[in-house]
């Protein structure tokens, strides 16, 4: 039996002897901690190694390989000499691969987890081959290496950064007399004055970060506050050191540290194996060796979540102010709006079109009920819808453009776009090709939180049976009904609806669409109708979903009391002086969403936790993980609209509010079109509406 003697900088206390196999030949594993101290190593690794086969050095410094550079480390050097006769290892070449693996692994197996996260790694030297690997999936990368090393509050932020940092500090880092020196400095009562500022600044830097890269033991310093929701990337996580992460709420951990008989064993320990094995030199093991022994050994790195299954993931979302009214409650606009005539504020509206886009809020709070949650930025671009039309599609795009590196940079995932933002030109199309993460307009949710709205007004108006499938007893039509939204809304009324009118003036596509209906829902009655007008005394709902902005698409005079109205089109089709004509007639705009969990957020003009359905739907592809394009352009597509509906309700969405161009409805709005509708007898509305 060989046996194998790993000396630790770790505790004594952690101390244990193991027999094990390893690829089929006995192994005697023996673990020295040394409390930290060089000299008692040196002495325990002149006591054993009469007895060792091979010695690892746990806890030390690898020799380290930084870009082009290898740079070697003065302690572990020193202990190295003390037995020149023995094969000694780190075991930096198995922990190189390991390292990456854990990368890798945990991004194919959970899906763009990485994407654009902000990542802090406290030791960049030690942990090159992990950086590296995450640099494929974001720019955020910070090093705090000159936290550690020097005591100077800056973090590097790029991988050349840290190439260059090591190149110029390995003299004063790596040579002993001028380490001794550095020592000191760090010691001196200069240093520790300006000690509070440095771990002041570092603990910001971890507030801010969503990965970390680093030894359980370096996050000893850090609050709960500090690593709620973070993903942690380390070695050797004990059951011990699982439960300290989970009283600080660290929501995932990646442990690349190798396991023999139901306890880690230190990568070290594992080379040295390795080396008596194959019968070589650590130094002399290559690429097919560590293959050999990790598919024989059927290593693979954790995937750890210490208080049960929480993934947190990242959107963000873009805003833009309604109206030049909506400019006036931000401050200082507010102060200047109460002094200036209104030529000035005009021309504040169109200076602040032309402002770079800002971080109006951070969302957290978020939580579905399947255990994922999600963190988010609203992001504010400036101009009003009258600035927005008033230039050309490129002049939004630019913008938008700018809002999505900004949210790139925040660490988001995917990105919506809110209001006119998503309006303008060809509906994200050109800005999706363009932006350096998905991008969705919302309007998938947009119509599928319309219609939720709309058979939820019906029911609680009360003047139509809805059966206990969900299934309305009576008539709905939908106007532009061959459209991209309009056609997504008639496939859905037919399954919710006794009869459905669809009303265009394309005769040939009201055909196809009718026949493409009632193949896939059968048992669908479906009429068609050039003018909307012909049938509108019939209906107790409608959809609006045109084109035609400026446009009168329908007489809202002919419309019979107690109809519920859903204008889905943006623009409007219905303008509020149409709607102020029937005050017994329930005309919606928009279905809002009630939020899963304690929401925070800054006002966006809705009760605390509600949110409009296209903001909606980027914060329910984020919780799914869903990190694509998900609804572009005006070709909306009903099968979108359905699934985005469905992944809402198993992330906990609910219709929180039904709202009309006046706002949010209230029960007494809903009692007063009752009972207007109730005052007019249905003879007496027929020939009304037709007159």
């Amino acid at each position: 039996m060989k046996t194998v003697v790993s000396v630790s900088q770790g505790a004594s206390e952690d101390d244990y002897e193991l027999a094990t196999e390893f690829l089929g030949q006995p192994f005697r594993l023996l673990r020295l901690g040394t409390d930290g101290s060089l000299d008692r190593a040196e002495s325990l690794l002149e006591s054993v190694q009469d007895q060792a086969d091979a010695i690892g050095l746990s806890m030390m410094h690898d020799h380290y390989r930084v870009g082009p550079q290898q740079l070697e480390h003065p302690d572990t050097a020193r202990l190295e000499a003390c037995v020149p006769d023995k094969p000694v290892t780190t075991g930096a070449g198995l922990r190189r691969i390991l390292q990456e693996w854990a990368v890798r692994h945990t991004q194919s197996q959970l899906g763009h987890f990485f994407d654009n996260a902000r990542v802090l790694v406290m030791n960049g030297q030690a942990s090159y081959r992990i950086a590296r690997a995450l640099s494929e999936h974001t720019d955020n990368l910070s090093f705090a290496d000159p936290y550690l090393d020097f005591g100077v509050p800056r973090l590097l932020t790029s991988l050349p950064q840290l190439e260059a940092y090591t190149r110029i500090t390995a003299p004063f880092l790596f040579h002993p007399l001028a380490a001794k020196g550095l020592n000191l400095a760090l010691g001196s009562p200069l240093y520790r004055l300006g000690e509070g500022l440095v771990q002041g600044s570092l603990h910001r830097a971890v507030e801010r970060s969503h990965v970390i890269v680093a030894a359980v033991g370096d996050l000893e310093q850090f609050s709960r506050k500090e690593l709620d929701g973070k993903t942690l990337i380390t070695a050797r996580v004990t059951e011990a050191a699982l439960d300290w992460l989970r009283a600080r709420r660290v929501a995932m951990v990646v442990d690349y540290s190798p396991w023999l008989a139901g306890r880690p064993v230190g990568i070290n320990a594992l080379d040295a194996m390795t080396s008596l094995v194959k019968a070589r030199a650590p130094g002399q093991l290559g690429p097919d060796d560590y293959l050999d022994v990790i598919e024989r050994l059927g290593l693979e790195p954790r995937i750890l979540y210490p208080d049960g299954y929480r993934r947190v993931n990242r959107f963000a979302f873009v805003i833009h102010p309604l109206s030049q009214q909506y400019l006036t409650k931000t401050p200082p606009l507010d102060w200047l709006a109460g002094v200036a005539p209104t030529p000035v504020m005009n021309l504040v509206e169109k200076a602040v079109a032309y402002a770079p886009p800002f971080r109006y809020s951070r969302v957290s709070g978020i939580a579905s009920p399947t255990g994922d949650e999600v963190e988010g930025w609203l992001i504010t671009v400036g101009g009003t819808p009258r600035e927005i039309m008033a230039h050309g599609p490129e002049f939004t795009y630019r913008r938008l453009e700018a809002a999505a590196r900004l949210a790139k940079r925040l660490g988001a995932q995917i990105m919506g776009l809110g209001a006119f933002t998503k309006v303008v030109g060809d509906a994200g199309i050109t800005v999706a090709k363009r932006a350096p993460l998905p991008i969705t307009t919302g309007n998938s949710y947009s119509a599928s939180g319309a219609l939720w709205a709309a058979h939820e007004a019906v029911r609680r108006l009360g003047r139509v049976r809805i059966g206990p499938s969900g299934k309305m007893a009576g008539k709905a039509m939908v106007v532009g009904a061959t459209g991209a939204i309009g056609s997504v809304c008639a496939r859905l009324l037919a399954k919710a609806v006794d009869e459905v009118f669809l009303a265009a003036p394309e005769p040939a596509k009201l055909l196809a669409l009718k026949e493409s209906i009632e193949q896939e829902t059968e048992g669908a009655v479906v009429h068609v109708t050039g003018s909307a007008n012909r049938d509108l005394a019939e209906m107790d709902l409608i959809v609006t979903a045109t084109s035609g902005a400026g446009k009168r698409i329908l007489d809202i005079t002919r419309v019979k009391p107690g109809c519920v109205i859903t204008d889905v089109a943006r623009p409007l089709d219905i303008p509020a002086e149409d709607v102020a004509k029937r005050p017994d007639v329930l005309v919606i705009e928009s279905g809002e969403i009630q939020l899963p969990g304690h929401v925070r957020m800054k006002d966006i003009g809705l009760p605390p936790g509600i949110a409009y359905a296209c903001l909606a739907e980027t914060i329910v592809l984020a919780l799914e993980g869903r990190f694509e394009n998900f609804t572009l352009g005006r070709n909306i597509e009903w099968q979108r609209v359905r699934e985005i509906y469905q992944m809402g309700l198993r992330h906990g969405m609910r219709l929180a509010a039904i709202s009309g161009v006046s706002g949010v409805f209230t029960d007494d709005d809903f009692e007063r079109v009752r009972a207007l509708a109730a005052q007019v007898p249905p003879s007496a509305a027929a020939t009304a509406a037709l007159a």
